[in-house]
């Protein structure tokens, strides 16, 4: 099976990027994002933006590439955004509790998803 992932860059303005992404934020695409918001911190960008409107699917990789971002741009003094962002990559965000180091927006409009029902033990 293939996986991809797409990914376009968007100059904003002198030091604000945004990269739309689109497929699969797996242990095998995950990298891609990584050197690719590297080369943007590294050319001057300060305000990085995900637009995660077209991610298909999310893994434990995928999400430790967004979390590898936001320390990059931390360590320019910079920030990290992600909007358009699917039910379901937001409820591995909550549940990860990234959405509390992260600013979000949701492509629903409805706010956050609700995290998932836990099972609870009678005594």
């Amino acid at each position: 099976m293939t996986t991809s992932l797409l990914l376009t860059v968007r100059p904003l303005d002198g030091n604000h990027t945004e990269i739309l992404v689109a497929g699969e934020l797996v242990t095998t695409t995950s990298q891609t994002l990584r050197d690719q918001a590297k080369a943007e911190i590294d050319g001057g960008c300060t305000r990085l933006v995900l637009d995660m409107s077209g991610v298909s699917f999310c893994d434990s990789s995928g999400l430790s590439a967004v979390i590898d971002v936001w320390l990059q741009t931390r360590a320019v003094g910079g920030s990290l955004a992600l909007t358009g962002v699917p039910d379901r990559l937001g409820r591995l965000l909550r549940i990860a509790n990234t959405d509390t180091l992260i600013e979000i927006s949701y492509a629903s409009d409805d706010g956050p998803p609700p995290t998932a029902p836990r099972a609870v033990e009678s005594p």
